[in-house]
């Protein structure tokens, strides 16, 4: 019966909806969390390597799909499988946008866009504290707890590409240079994608309630 009543309580995160952790044995757990974590890694490679044809330039759809990882995960599985998505790719598997023709390894966050994938654990804590206080109850809410982590991801990737990335021409290119190439082309990329994501997670919570409801 406690086991029972464990599955009926009102899940936190959205993938706790969809797929419920009952009490079960500590390998069972610890299973359900790597095959989660692992789904999430190819997740993130994947919509890193899928180029949408925006204005006014090309946008990949990782930063949709981090937004709906974290929102559907919560924090610390998020930040989790975003370290693991990050140690992938430093170990030399190809799970970043540029690779190949560029090497995955840890050279590669030296690089121009070493401050964003930096910036995505930031954006996996955040969007995933907000959705497990409730942001899920609300799309308005969803959109501005992503929108927060959107704000992060840009932040440390501007700060980084000003400063501290590897170019060519030295360390860092300059604050108002970084704004001009590494924030301003994709601020409208990233809002439409923050809708989408916030849409369809709080779609995600619609679907699952239906299904608890018909159980």
């Amino acid at each position: 019966m406690r086991s029972e009543a464990t599955v009926l309580e009102p899940p936190v995160t959205l993938i706790g909806a969809l797929w419920p952790e009952m009490r079960r044995s500590f390998s069972s757990r610890l299973l359900r969390l790597v095959i989660l974590a692992l789904l999430g890694t190819a997740l993130l490679a994947l919509a890193a390597k899928i180029k949408v044809p925006f204005y006014p330039v090309p946008t990949t759809l990782q930063t949709l799909a981090l937004a709906i990882l974290a929102a559907s995960y919560g924090s610390r599985l998020a930040v989790a499988t975003v370290l693991l998505y990050l140690a992938e790719g430093m170990l030399g598997l190809p799970v970043f946008t540029n690779t190949p023709p560029a090497a995955a390894s840890p050279l590669y966050l030296l690089g121009p866009t070493g401050g964003y994938l930096i910036g995505f654990v930031l954006a996996a804590a955040i969007v995933g504290a907000l959705a497990e206080r409730g942001a899920d109850r609300s799309v308005i809410r969803l959109f501005a707890a992503m929108l927060a982590g959107s704000a992060a991801v840009m932040i440390c990737g501007v700060a980084w590409l000003a400063w501290l990335a590897q170019t060519s021409s030295g360390l860092g290119i300059g604050f108002e240079k970084a704004v001009a190439v590494g924030l301003l082309p994709f601020l409208l990329g990233d809002l439409v994608k923050t809708a989408l994501a916030a849409a369809l997670v709080r779609a995600g919570w619609l679907f699952a309630a239906r299904r608890r409801g018909d159980q």
